[in-house]
C-alpha cells in the first residue's frame, strides 16, 4: 500500500512548512504512473497526520498524464494508464516520460484570523 508512503511524504513536507500553524488542506499534484487516487491519499494521509498540525486536512489530488512517445512514428499522447503500444500506429517501441512525479502546490492553514474570514496560503509548486 504505497499510499501510505505518499501520505508520509505529503505530511513531512507540509509540517516542515507549517510552522506551528493547523493546516486546512494542501494540494498535491500525482504522477499518473503512481497510480493512486484521491480518496486512497485522503485516507491515508488522515491515518498518518493523526496528532499533526494536518489533523483533518483535506488533501486535493491533481493527477498529472505522462507522456507516451512512439519512436516509430513520433505520435505523443497523455498516458493516464501504463501502455505498451502507441495509440496512433499501434507500434511497441514506446517511451515513457514522467508520470511519477509528486508535488505540493499549496498548504492551505487555519489561522486565528480566519475568524475574520481570512486564510493563509503558502504555495509550492516544486518536488518534495
Amino acid at each position: 500500500m504505497h499510499e501510505f508512503g505518499i501520505a508520509e511524504a505529503i505530511l513531512t513536507a507540509v509540517e516542515e512548512r507549517a510552522e506551528g500553524r493547523r493546516v486546512e488542506r494542501v494540494r498535491v499534484h500525482a504522477g499518473a504512473m503512481l497510480r493512486v487516487t484521491e480518496p486512497q491519499v485522503s485516507h491515508a494521509f488522515a491515518k498518518v497526520a493523526e496528532g499533526s498540525l494536518a489533523e483533518g486536512a483535506k488533501v486535493e489530488l491533481l493527477i498529472v498524464p505522462a507522456q507516451l512517445i512512439c519512436r516509430r512514428c513520433g505520435q505523443t499522447a497523455a498516458a493516464f494508464v501504463p501502455r505498451a503500444a502507441c495509440v496512433e500506429c499501434d507500434g511497441t517501441d514506446v517511451e515513457t516520460v514522467g508520470g511519477d512525479d509528486l508535488f505540493l502546490e499549496s498548504v492551505h492553514f487555519l489561522e486565528s484570523a480566519q475568524a475574520a474570514g481570512l486564510t493563509a496560503t503558502l504555495g509550492h509548486n516544486r518536488p518534495f
